[in-house]
């Protein structure tokens, strides 16, 4: 049982470690959300902590999205529940200005196609196109953005 716990509680404890690497200097020593605003925000989607180098922000989505580039954003995403079919890297089609460092796009041609399930995490280095490309029913997961100064 105790490996068990280890095993599901594994993910998530590298998803912050990865954070906190990035974000030791510049955060406050501790941020403290309680669980019934981490199960809101994987329910609806919504911000957790908000710093000058990183955003935790639980997210659902039901329905494929937009490709995505964010100049100065690293994003390390930890699946909670459900799945989808995600694509990294390639390059992207559609591309259009949304703001600052942001782009959004319409398909990605070439690049990673991988299966997103519970307990996955994945980390994009900013600058990589990504894309929940389909979402079958749902999924809910972690976004932490590293952000670069």
């Amino acid at each position: 049982m105790k490996k068990e716990l280890m095993k599901k509680s594994f993910p998530l404890a590298v998803l912050f470690a990865i954070a906190a690497l990035y974000a030791r200097a510049q955060s406050p020593a501790v941020v403290y959300v309680d669980h019934e605003k981490v199960a809101a925000a994987l329910a609806k989607g919504g911000p957790l902590v908000t710093a000058s180098n990183l955003t935790v922000q639980g997210a659902s989505r039901n329905a494929r999205g937009q490709v995505e580039v964010h100049d100065k954003e690293t994003d390390v995403l930890y699946i909670t529940d459900g799945d989808a079919t995600f694509v990294t890297g390639g390059t992207m089609v559609g591309s259009k200005s949304t703001g600052p460092g942001q782009l959004r796009g319409t398909d990605i041609q070439g690049g990673d196609t991988r299966r997103l399930t519970k307990g996955d995490v994945i980390v994009i280095q900013a600058g990589t196109p990504h894309w929940f490309k389909e979402v079958p029913k749902s999924v809910n997961y972690f976004v932490v953005k590293v952000l670069k100064p």
